[in-house]
């Protein structure tokens, strides 16, 4: 389902449609994309605090603008998976992770 949805994504680069929210992103251009990631990241942590329903729809809408990043920066979803897939089964330690407070 990612996957097509990060097509249709990269055909509305590829091909435009006249109202589309997706081409606004594109002509917009890479800060307003970036905002939106910001925004979007934001809204997911507050309704983390709220309720789960509210939660699922910031995910999906911040899962959206991710594809869209990945899109207009030309790099395929196929890599992000590859990248997890590296991940998977690999043991980190707490001493191994650096907190942001930590740098």
């Amino acid at each position: 389902m990612l996957s097509d949805l990060y097509e249709e994504i990269k055909l509305r680069k590829t091909q435009p449609k006249e109202g589309s929210y997706t081409n606004y992103l594109f002509e917009k251009g890479l800060d307003k994309i970036l905002k939106k990631v910001g925004e979007e990241t934001t809204e997911v942590v507050i309704a983390a605090k709220n309720n789960d329903e509210e939660l699922i729809s910031e995910i999906a809408d911040l899962t959206y603008h991710l594809l869209v990043l990945l899109a207009e920066k030309d790099i395929p979803l196929e890599n992000i998976k590859k990248e997890l897939q590296s991940r998977e089964g690999k043991l980190s330690k707490t001493s191994d992770r650096k907190e942001i407070n930590d740098l």
